[in-house]
């Protein structure tokens, strides 16, 4: 298994306490944001033992959830999964990839989903 520079200093430098507690605020943060969404969008949140499950109208589901072992959080959805990494310079969650921050890369993963800009998470 191959880790990238950030997962290898995730891995090494973030303990399990400190990942629980940087993944748990993220995602109380992230369930707010989107009790607020439910309201102006067709989607559903719930929390489900620690992961976060959005439901659409159409059957979808994203599920997001922290992965302790790896001390990332995952995404899954529009058929992809999305392995965010803690950064300690943003001091967030964020995608390598693209450099998105867990809210805005969930805000538009939920935009592309329901076919319009309906959802901007803060």
């Amino acid at each position: 298994m191959r880790l990238k520079a950030e997962s290898f200093y995730n891995l090494f430098m973030l303990d399990e306490n400190d990942f629980r507690k940087r993944a748990d605020t993220a995602l109380e943060s992230l369930k707010q944001s989107l009790i607020t969404a439910e309201e102006s969008a067709d989607l559903e949140v719930e929390d489900q033992s620690g992961a976060l499950h959005i439901s659409f109208d159409d059957g979808s589901r994203f599920v997001i959830s922290p992965n302790a072992p790896v001390r990332q959080i995952w995404i899954s959805a529009l058929a992809t999964s999305f392995k965010l990494d803690w950064s300690e310079a943003n001091q967030a969650f964020v995608l390598q990839k693209t450099g998105e921050e867990l809210k805005p890369l969930m805000s538009r993963l939920i935009n592309q989903q329901l076919g319009e800009e309906a959802v901007t998470l803060a």
